[in-house]
């Protein structure tokens, strides 16, 4: 099956049976269920350009639509992860005004996170190395975020006399709370990837050498699971803080019902009651 978005035509059968699909700026797979984009600009320190927005916009769209996605892992080339935007790029933008290009990488940036954040299949974040700026961001959306024990993270975006964008003020006062966040966003202080755990924006810290592995072992783990209520659990998440209980607990109903109509739901049910270890398809 094809889909053809702006000047890409995806192939989704060859995606499936493990072919690369080459960017200028990542590169993005997809093999048993779990897809894996790599930003790929080691030699600008994986900064975020406009072309690498676009580039995460039109991946986060080719996720959304595939249904056979159980997971997506995002990682990076080189010693850093992201070190957040391109600043140079900013400064002296093509065609010359600042602010229209900077609108036009925050749209492309924020329309991927709201694709990775609404679609069914778990986004795991596999941090190489340092995350900063719009890196900082990218890494703080993941669903799981996994750290190698050399990444740090720091929000930078007022060292450079910006706002934060990305949906870090979204994120981290949920995960930290309100005045932790207050603290990494005015004094841009640095975390080690076991400090990030401790705040509470980290789930779990490996070895460097170990990551790529344990990035791919639970991604297949997740793969293999229940896709559509992991999908449900999401989406529920991200209204548990604005929604009044009554709100929140007619979606719990709605999700909870709705699996019914999967084949995950009933089986997983029946299996549960025969005491046998259920086969979830992700459907």
């Amino acid at each position: 099956m094809f889909m053809l978005y702006g000047n890409i035509s995806f192939n989704f059968e060859l995606l499936n049976r493990g072919t690369i699909m080459r960017f200028e700026t990542i590169s993005f797979e997809i093999k048993d269920r779990v897809g894996t984009l790599t930003m790929n600009r080691p030699d600008e320190a994986n900064a975020l350009n406009a072309q690498m927005a676009r580039e995460l916009f039109e991946v986060s769209v080719l996720c959304s639509r595939d249904k056979s996605l159980g997971a997506v892992v995002v990682t990076a080339n080189g010693k850093m992860f992201n070190a957040g935007g391109d600043l140079k790029e900013f400064d002296n933008p093509p065609g010359g005004r600042q602010d229209e290009h900077l609108s036009r990488v925050a749209s492309d940036l924020h329309n991927a996170i709201i694709r990775f954040q609404y679609m069914d299949a778990p986004v795991i974040m596999a941090v190489n190395g340092t995350a900063a700026g719009g890196g900082f961001s990218i890494a703080l959306s993941g669903d799981y975020i996994l750290a190698s024990d050399k990444a740090k993270f720091i929000s930078a975006y007022t060292a450079s006399g910006l706002t934060p964008d990305g949906s870090s003020t979204y994120f981290l006062a949920k995960h930290v709370g309100l005045l932790r966040a207050k603290e990494l966003f005015l004094t841009n202080k640095m975390l080690s990837a076991e400090e990030a755990k401790q705040w509470g924006f980290v789930n779990e810290v490996v070895v460097h050498a170990s990551l790529t592995t344990r990035a791919k072992e639970l991604a297949s783990q997740i793969a293999s699971g229940p896709t559509k209520a992991y999908g449900g659990v999401k989406r529920m998440l991200l209204s548990s803080f604005s929604s009044p209980i009554e709100s929140q607990l007619d979606n719990e109903t709605r999700h909870i019902v709705g699996t019914m109509d999967t084949h995950d739901g009933p089986h997983g049910l029946n299996a549960f009651l025969n005491k046998e270890k259920p086969r979830f398809t992700g459907s």
